[in-house]
């Protein structure tokens, strides 16, 4: 479920990541200097595609979402 309150970090093909992004693609080309993104897909055994990040400024980066750890005990 989507709220406000979400966070994304980003990895790139070697291992930079980029922490508590509220709006990755935004925060994501200004911290890297550009104002161009373009989506970054994979698909599936099944054939679906998915939306799994974004290509900046050469770097292919893939969103994760920051949730905290809740474990029942």
């Amino acid at each position: 479920m989507k709220n406000n309150k979400q966070l994304y970090m980003a990895v790139d093909q070697y291992g930079q990541t980029f922490f508590g992004l509220k709006h990755p693609r935004k925060e994501l080309c200004k911290k890297l200097g550009t104002k161009h993104a373009e989506k970054m897909y994979v698909n599936d055994k099944a054939g679906k595609t998915f939306h799994v990040g974004y290509v900046i400024a050469g770097l292919w980066l893939k969103l994760y979402i920051v949730e905290p750890l809740r474990k029942e005990a």
